[in-house]
């Protein structure tokens, strides 16, 4: 219910706004701001800050080589293919050129979006507060942890498939669940830059979900993915 709210009041200020998107997407540019309605993280050395620097701490200890793998290859994997653990091996991109397409347009849409999101939070990375941590995942020196980008990505992509394949809506959100996690266990993110990262991707794909060509480009994909599952349903 939170989210739905959240998204709700995102969207009321672009009510009366053009829908023409900009070059390569579908949200206008002007429409691009999730960061008005996000909660202030953690500040350093608070209380919350330090107990989610105590879970960090906690899921290092405790992950496997096969977990840091994972998270190493989530990681890398930046693309509406992440879900093909859901669908499958012919859920491929070289089966799929509009699912492809779509998937790049809304990445692009997040990228812009969570870039500006990130500069007006400036939240130092957690191995950055903490230099006892170990990341195993690529590092950097700017402070731009709050939202995670990849945890954005992949709930904004989880929600188109979603859109295209609704019948497989439990199976493609868990898989969004675990893409997001793998960036607490590459130790580069903290819980809450996660969990905001999952409010902002809900509040960007409602407004995509207006745009008519992101719906037409949507139905297309939706034909191509059963197709290439050889089903009335991709289910």
């Amino acid at each position: 219910m939170k989210i739905f709210l959240a998204a709700l009041v995102f969207l009321l200020p672009f009510a009366a706004q053009s829908a023409s998107a900009r070059e390569g997407g579908f949200v206008a540019a002007e429409q691009a701001d999730p960061y008005r309605h996000l909660p202030t993280p953690p500040a350093p050395s608070s209380p919350s800050n330090d107990a989610e620097l105590a879970e960090l701490h906690r899921i290092e200890s405790a992950r496997s080589e096969a977990d840091v793998a994972k998270a190493k290859a989530d990681a890398d994997d930046k693309t509406v293919f992440l879900f093909r653990n859901v669908f499958g091996d012919k859920f491929a991109k070289e089966n799929l050129p509009a699912l492809d397409a779509l998937g790049a347009k809304v990445a692009r849409d997040e990228n812009e979006a969570i870039e500006e999101t990130k500069k007006e939070f400036h939240r130092r990375r957690p191995y950055n507060s903490d230099e006892t941590l170990h990341p195993v995942c690529r590092t950097t020196d700017k402070d731009d942890s709050y939202p995670s980008g990849h945890a954005t990505l992949g709930y904004v992509l989880a929600l188109t498939l979603i859109d295209i394949v609704p019948e497989r809506r439990d199976a493609i959100l868990a898989r969004a669940d675990d893409y997001a996690r793998s960036r607490l266990i590459c130790g580069v993110h903290y819980p809450s830059d996660v969990a905001a990262g999952r409010l902002t991707a809900y509040a960007i794909h409602a407004v995509i979900a207006l745009n008519a060509r992101y719906r037409e480009e949507a139905a297309a994909a939706r034909a191509e993915l059963r197709r290439a599952l050889g089903t009335a349903r991709a289910d």
